[in-house]
């Protein structure tokens, strides 16, 4: 009897120590709820976009429903005088991408920020009036929903409305913001935005409530009259006139003709998985598909996460990219951009033969233009999987932050500064410091090259994740290492979000890493490989939601910022 109990003991302790990686070590998990979910930067706008599926809306409505709320509460980077893409794959496998992009107004030109020197006039493209391109946002939403929306428009346009109207209470982040851009608020308005200003030595904080009542008779424009809303009538007006007190350059023309364009997705497959990303002047998928190609000879998983061997090839890769990205990406209405050549294997198996494991390649020795402009980190991301398994990947941007600093009088809402992401001298850097080159000079209505990356990942025949993320330059790495993060390194999606990042973009020749990102003992391996580093803040903010093998759905929502999932 005894010799039998020590033979079961036996076998109990054997099982117990045949258990998985993953039942040793728990997933980190995110929000996991049954059927839908909405992901994005306030947890107000993803409550929005989680109340219009409960309503019966799809992922495209709810999209819309978020992105509206976002100019509301999210007045950084969320809006309706910006631009974005959009990305979505229907439960039919049916798979678009939308360009609204912003464009240069029919009046700019080539050398419109240089003075008579032929110089760089400083700060010219980037705050005050000239600074905005032609807004896209409000086309884009109505051409998503004409194509694929399920609710009726006004349900989807009076979220945003009630909460302008209403007010909403700001968090910690957004008073910072507002506080932060009071001065400039000042300095560049010519009619000043008392909804968002405090008197003089007093700040906002968290709690306060704010209302936005021009914003929301903007949007009651948009609700009733659509597109033309904003494009035409009393809202074109108004920026035009805003244009004339400020000596920019959108027209009456420039609105009326400002169209949405529906592009050809950008495809391709990283061992079992497929992904659909956007195609020029969005750089993201171009880059997205190299990036992956590049990798997909050396075994990744083997290497480990943040392990030395991994971080060397993933900088190298990103090193390789952006360097092609900058000489070869712009508007494909003007520019003729390789796409197919740049995302074949066969291209970057050649690009990474003199790839040393040992060594890092000096950024001088790897051929190419000058990097493009960028986009800040005040972009912002929503991603949306809806009920019936339509996927949503929205990306969407001012520029920097608070975009131009300009409110259009009397319509409530901010201007984008994106003309600075076009090469405003080719060879001349630009607010972040980057130069571009000739395929992303400025011609009239013409789109500026950007870095979104709005991602559906597919398994199979299946949906698999939805994912993006705002970060300049940094968005195109931010959303490849965080589906590394999971397909090869078995990371839940909230682990996976958290994960901190690093990112390399061939100019300059080093390594961006989140402080405490990486141990010494790492960063002394990869100074002897030759790697330089710049250390520094939060880099992106990513929202995704991954498909769960139950078919459940977990919410990555990114803690650098006030992100929130929200679901049922």
């Amino acid at each position: 009897m005894n010799k039998l109990k020590l033979f079961v003991l036996a076998g109990l302790i054997g099982l117990a120590s045949c258990t998985t990686p993953e039942q040793e070590t728990p997933k980190k998990r995110g929000l996991v709820t049954e059927k839908a979910m909405v992901v994005s930067a306030h947890p107000l706008a993803s409550e929005i976009g989680k109340n219009i599926m409960e309503q019966g809306g799809n992922a495209v409505d709810a999209a819309i429903a978020t992105q509206f709320a976002l100019a509301v509460v999210y007045p950084g980077a969320g809006n309706i005088g910006g631009g974005g893409f959009m990305v979505s794959r229907m439960a039919n496998g049916e798979i678009a991408t939308l360009d609204y992009r912003e464009k240069a107004p029919l009046a700019g030109g080539r050398d419109m920020y240089l003075d008579e020197n032929g110089d760089v006039i400083d700060r010219l493209s980037t705050r005050g009036h000239l600074a905005a391109g032609v807004p896209g946002t409000v086309a884009g939403l109505a051409a998503a929903h004409k194509k694929y929306g399920k609710l009726d428009w006004k349900a989807l346009v009076q979220p945003a409305i009630d909460l302008a109207a209403n007010g909403w209470e700001l968090t910690e982040k957004e008073a910072g913001k507002l506080n932060g851009n009071a001065e400039a608020f000042r300095t560049y308005n010519t009619v000043m935005p008392e909804y968002f200003l405090k008197n003089e030595g007093e700040e906002w904080k968290a709690g306060d409530m704010v209302s936005n009542p021009d914003q929301a008779a903007t949007l009651t424009r948009i609700r009733d009259n659509g597109r033309d809303g904003f494009y035409k009538g009393e809202t074109a007006k108004l920026i035009v006139e805003e244009m004339e007190r400020g000596n920019g350059l959108i027209s009456l023309e420039d609105l009326a003709g400002y169209e949405a364009v529906w592009r050809k997705p950008i495809t391709g497959q990283y061992r079992d998985y497929g992904f659909i990303s956007m195609p020029p002047p969005s750089s993201g998928g171009v880059a997205i598909a190299q990036l992956f190609n590049a990798v997909e000879p050396f075994d990744l998983k083997e290497m480990g996460f943040h392990s030395t061997e991994s971080i060397h090839l993933i900088a190298e890769a990103e090193r390789r990219v952006y360097a092609d990205r900058a000489e070869h990406l712009g508007d494909t209405d003007f520019w003729d951009v390789p796409r197919d050549g740049l995302t074949e294997k066969a291209y970057m198996t050649e690009r990474m033969k003199d790839f040393s494991g040992e060594k890092a390649t000096l950024s001088s020795d790897i051929s190419a233009g000058s990097p493009a402009g960028y986009e800040s980190d005040e972009t912002t991301h929503l991603s949306v999987i809806d009920g019936d398994g339509n996927a949503v990947s929205v990306t969407t941007t001012l520029n920097g932050g608070m975009g131009s600093k300009v409110f259009v009088g009397g319509a409530g809402f901010l201007l984008n500064n994106e003309m600075d992401d076009f090469s405003i001298k080719p060879g001349t850097p630009n607010m972040y410091g980057l130069v571009g080159g000739e395929a992303n000079a400025i011609q009239p209505g013409k789109r500026m090259l950007s870095s979104m990356t709005p991602t559906i990942v597919t398994k199979g025949d299946k949906l698999y994740m939805v994912v993006g993320t705002p970060g300049g330059s940094t968005i195109i790495t931010s959303v490849f290492q965080t589906i590394l993060n999971v397909v090869e390194w078995d990371m839940g999606m909230q682990e996976a979000v958290e994960a901190p990042r690093f990112h390399h973009q061939w100019l300059p020749d080093g390594i961006m890493y989140e402080r405490d990102g990486f141990d010494q003992a790492t960063l002394d391996a990869l100074k002897a490989k030759g790697h330089e580093f710049f250390d520094r803040g939060a880099i992106g903010r990513v929202d995704a939601i991954l498909v769960l093998p139950d078919g459940k759905l977990e919410g990555g929502a990114d803690p650098r910022g006030d992100d929130k999932a929200a679901g049922f």
